[in-house]
């Protein structure tokens, strides 16, 4: 797939790659400090069968942005790349931060999705945000040092994976790409009084050692959506749980888009 770019009316020009073919649209939404590359595997796994598209969300990646937004802003981008691409109702994946704005998206605009796939992800604030405030200053001050990376691969990562290409993404970061991508994150709302109004399907995957964020949090998420599809937890599953055991995670995705067909 050719990286292609699209300005939305929502506001940002987005990065994003799409497999094309007539199979059943399936988008896929990163995480903080990641891009659309973090779903190689999962593309590689369904393009052949589904209309697999990954894109770069606001601040990341090969997608700009310099000013203030919320996770309601960047569901809207997804709608809006929904629109550009012709895509009237899709699957969507999305990753940590990725399901924080999907299911969004799915509050604004519950007929655009056959269902959502949360990913590593919750529905709460952001925990320990002090400690977190103080390791995005000093990324910004001293930028992405050993010990920055270090911190990085252990909250993200995990064991197992080759963090050539995250390091070298990560250094790229500037202080101001960094306080425009983390500034929704410390400003999230809680949606655990929204949850009824998340109608579509919902599977759920987390890794069991995900220190970014807790299964517990993703589980209390399944238990009150109003159709839950089903919790799978993989055993030493970091937060890029999609990167380190895809096998794992692509059988789960492959079992709840079949149940969608």
């Amino acid at each position: 797939m050719a990286l292609a770019h699209v300005t939305l009316p929502t506001g940002p020009t987005v990065s994003y790659e799409d497999s094309g073919g007539g199979g059943t649209p399936v988008i896929f939404s990163h995480g903080l400090f990641m891009d659309h590359t973090m779903f190689d595997a999962q593309v590689a796994e369904f393009a052949g069968a589904y209309r697999c598209i990954t894109w770069d969300e606001r601040a990341h990646g090969g997608t700009g942005w310099n000013a203030p937004f919320t996770y309601w802003d960047s569901g809207r981008d997804l709608i809006a790349l929904m629109d550009a691409l012709g895509i009237h109702k899709c699957i969507h994946v999305g990753m940590s931060q990725g399901g924080l704005l999907g299911m969004r998206a799915a509050i604004l605009a519950p007929e655009r999705f056959t269902g959502i796939v949360q990913l590593a992800t919750q529905a709460g604030t952001l925990e320990g945000a002090e400690p977190f405030r103080a390791f995005i200053d000093g990324w910004k001050a001293d930028g992405a040092d050993a010990d920055k990376l270090t911190f990085l691969t252990d909250l993200i990562l995990g064991p197992g994976i080759d963090p050539a290409y995250w390091y070298a993404y990560w250094k790229t970061f500037t202080p101001d790409q960094l306080e425009t991508a983390v500034a929704p994150l410390f400003a999230i709302d809680a949606l655990y009084d929204r949850l009824h109004e998340v109608t579509v399907p919902v599977c759920t995957i987390h890794g069991l050692a995900d220190f970014g964020t807790s299964h517990a949090l993703a589980e209390r998420v399944a238990r009150e959506v109003p159709d839950p599809r089903g919790v799978t937890l993989i055993e030493d599953g970091p937060h890029a749980v999609n990167i380190s055991h895809a096998a794992q995670v692509n059988a789960a995705l492959r079992t709840f888009f079949d149940e969608l067909a």
